[in-house]
């Protein structure tokens, strides 16, 4: 299991990978851009082959992330052709930088109703996947459910990649505080979420893990995210991630809160630790 962090890309995308290894990261994630912006962004190209050269020697597994502020499912038009314009973005900026993935957030219906807040996703997810050839997957993560978020259930996640022109160029992460939040798995209720995931065919498509603690409880609908071991999931529940055999060889990327990116190395370690097995 690749266990890792997200990590700035301020400085570069190579800086950020050697900062991978420093950190004892076996995978990390950036932004492609700007989180809370959906402005164009310029590609240093000689820095991201140094990077990815970095990573490939080292077997380090990169993540990427799409800004925050995405709705896939938003009816304004204008928006809408915003969006599709800024992931396409993404998905080459992550392709660059060698990702497995750009993680997205699922769209919201901003009070249009579910049922047309998931035709106008799909809409916007074959028009962004059309002529895209690339080999870094579109991720789609599961939401807390707040607000009028889209893609709470493992079944509706299964159903809206179905739905599009191209599932091929459609994977998933999964968020475990947002799962928890979603009321869609706990400590006692793991292995059903397994199996769930097994049984819809979301697990072999399943390409990254956020792994993170909730400040908020069960079923909640509230997207707080926490260190490991301080919230209302617990380290017991979130230790059944680390050794579920289903899961291994998928990188997992802490999006904890930390103050500065040195405390990622620790948390790291103690992931490491839980998993092997560990009460400290």
């Amino acid at each position: 299991m690749q266990l890792g962090c997200h990590i700035s890309v301020a400085k570069g995308f190579y800086k950020a990978s050697q900062r991978a290894l420093e950190l004892g990261a076996g995978s990390f994630q950036v932004f492609t851009k700007n989180p809370r912006g959906l402005r164009p962004k310029k590609v240093d190209y000689a820095d991201a082959e140094k990077g990815v050269e970095f990573c490939r020697d080292r077997g380090i597994t990169l993540v990427a992330h799409t800004p925050y502020i995405t709705n896939l499912s938003t009816p304004k038009e204008d928006l809408h052709a915003v969006t599709v314009r800024s992931i396409k973005e993404d998905l080459h900026i992550a392709e660059t930088y060698g990702a497995v993935g750009a993680v997205v957030h699922c769209g919201k219906h901003v009070g249009e109703g579910e049922e047309k807040g998931t035709r106008l996703m799909v809409e916007t997810l074959n028009e962004i996947l059309a002529d895209y050839d690339g080999k870094t997957l579109l991720l789609l993560e599961n939401t807390a459910g707040q607000g009028t978020e889209l893609g709470l259930t493992i079944e509706k996640l299964v159903e809206i990649r179905e739905a599009t022109d191209h599932p091929e160029k459609i994977g998933f992460c999964f968020d475990t505080c947002h799962g928890f939040a979603a009321g869609a798995w706990d400590l006692d209720t793991f292995e059903d979420l397994i199996g769930t995931m097994e049984k819809t065919g979301y697990l072999d498509n399943l390409v990254a893990i956020h792994f993170n603690d909730s400040k908020a409880p069960f079923g909640s609908r509230k997207d707080r995210h926490e260190k490991i071991g301080q919230g209302e999931i617990g380290a017991e529940a979130l230790t059944r991630f680390l050794r579920c055999e289903r899961l291994e060889g998928i990188p997992v990327i802490l999006e904890t809160p930390v103050d500065k990116e040195d405390e990622y190395a620790e948390e790291i370690r103690y992931l490491h630790r839980l998993k092997e097995g560990a009460t400290t």
